[in-house]
């Protein structure tokens, strides 16, 4: 297993490259990229783009662990919405072959593409309500976003690429078993999970059990702590997550992968409303690595 980052929380869009430097310079060694939307992709991840990223990172002997994007209207409805959805994620692919990815990664979409509440604006005494328009057909709204995951399978299986999902609250997978439900009508051995604690931890799951239940099928990971209530992003050892045993499960199922720290909920993280973070994140950064590494340590788990 070794260390890696995500880029969002030290820089929240790009350009990426100070961020990049910023991650090295931690002594991270992986990072995460993402597009978090099709204008991205076409204006940022040009081919003048992509070959300055790769100047950067060959600068900062850094690789990109996985290339993230989530389309919206994948699993829309609509034909021609899906349709778009699976282009942009198309057009993702050809990237992350650009950059030297070997993996693609997607949150699990909402049923039909509807927009649920955000869990760190639920109500604390309030009824959490959504609009649910009537007339839908669930078994058809499930078939179809299959269809489009079996369409983003089959462009990463032509790549060369591994797909990871990664779980959600109120998504077509919120849970392990929900997701080995999903892999298993998409049907591809390119689809397997980015196993994300602070996402599956609120949705009632432990995230040791989790993974002995994902087995091999966990192809990465995003760790940040969490207090099982919310979706919090706190540095590992600042919240509810039993993570020398999540580091122990991940070894007895033979996860020999990226860790990538995504501490988008700690002091100083990048944001919308603050796209750039403040020095005091790489201490974060640095003291949830060391706690990490002394918990593997003691367990004779070798993370570098």
């Amino acid at each position: 297993m070794q260390f890696g980052v995500s880029i969002w929380p030290f820089q929240w869009q790009p350009p990426y490259d100070d961020g990049i430097r910023r991650v090295a310079a931690l002594g991270y060694r992986q990072v995460e990229l993402i597009a978090w939307n099709r204008e991205t992709l076409d204006d940022y991840y040009t081919p003048a783009g992509i070959a300055g990223l790769l100047r950067t990172m060959q600068d900062c002997d850094i690789a990109v662990s996985e290339f993230i994007t989530s389309p919206r209207g994948i699993a829309s409805p609509e034909p021609a919405r899906r349709a778009t959805g699976i282009e942009q994620f198309k057009r993702a692919v050809e990237v992350a072959v650009a950059l030297g990815a070997p993996m693609m990664n997607s949150v699990v979409a909402t049923p039909f593409d509807l927009q649920f509440p955000g869990m760190l604006e639920l109500p604390i005494s309030q009824e959490v309500k959504v609009s649910l328009p009537p007339g839908l057909d669930w078994q058809r709204g499930y078939d179809d976003y299959v269809e489009s995951l079996r369409a983003c399978c089959a462009l990463c299986e032509a790549a060369g690429l591994r797909y990871a999902l990664e779980t959600h609250p109120y998504r077509w997978a919120t849970t392990a078993m929900s997701l080995l439900r999903l892999i298993e009508h998409v049907g591809s051995p390119a689809l397997g999970v980015n196993l994300d604690p602070s996402h599956l931890f609120p949705c009632g799951e432990m995230p040791q059990v989790a993974v002995y239940q994902l087995g091999s099928r966990v192809f990465h990971c995003h760790f940040s702590d969490n207090d099982g209530q919310s979706n919090a992003h706190w540095r590992p050892g600042k919240g509810k997550v039993d993570w020398r045993a999540t580091l122990i499960a991940l070894r007895d199922v033979g996860f020999d992968g990226v860790i990538s720290l995504e501490l988008e909920g700690a002091p100083g993280s990048a944001s919308g409303r603050n796209p750039v973070a403040s020095t005091v994140l790489d201490v974060e950064y640095t003291e949830g690595r060391a706690y990490l590494s002394r918990l593997a340590q003691e367990e004779g788990i070798t993370l570098a």
